[in-house]
């Protein structure tokens, strides 16, 4: 098994209009369609990297920082920030594109953990993860610090 870089599995442009039926009772999205997206693109980039089915073990705090509404697109972006033995951190990013102004408000951010199942639904060894960039090894050294933060957490 050989090492991958984030840019191996990443999707960079995820696309979701945002249409009535995704309204809340305010008039914005649903957070709840924002957090399957989120959910779904970082499933993606985990099978791209690991070229296992996977699953979704955890997901850090989900803190939305803007609102989007109809007519906005929400852009998706994913990438792996670390790999473990059998999991992944996957990050994910969400802005809202309004394309009559050109704003794009970043809506939310999330950290999801992912782990790569065997033909048995068993946990299986992922490629090891090889940052490129400075931005990418910035990303690899904080994932390591979140991972040690959920650890102590669950004791």
């Amino acid at each position: 098994m050989h090492a991958k870089t984030p840019a191996d599995s990443a999707v960079d442009y995820n696309v979701d209009k945002i249409f009535p039926n995704a309204l809340n009772s305010k008039y914005t999205v649903f957070g709840g369609l924002v957090m399957s997206l989120c959910d779904r693109t970082a499933l993606i980039v985990a099978e791209r990297h690991s070229g296992c089915a996977c699953v979704t073990a955890a997901l850090d705090s989900l803190e939305f920082l803007a609102a989007a509404s109809i007519g906005d697109t929400m852009i998706i972006k994913a990438a792996v920030n670390r790999t473990w033995r059998s999991s992944m951190e996957i990050g994910v990013r969400v802005t809202a594109e309004n394309s009559r102004t050109g704003d794009s408000p970043h809506l939310v951010s999330a950290y999801l953990t992912i782990v790569a199942l065997d033909d048995d639904g068993r946990p299986t060894a992922v490629p090891e993860l090889k940052p490129v960039t400075e931005a990418e090894q910035q990303r690899y050294d904080a994932a390591g610090r979140r991972r040690e933060q959920r650890l102590a957490h669950r004791k």
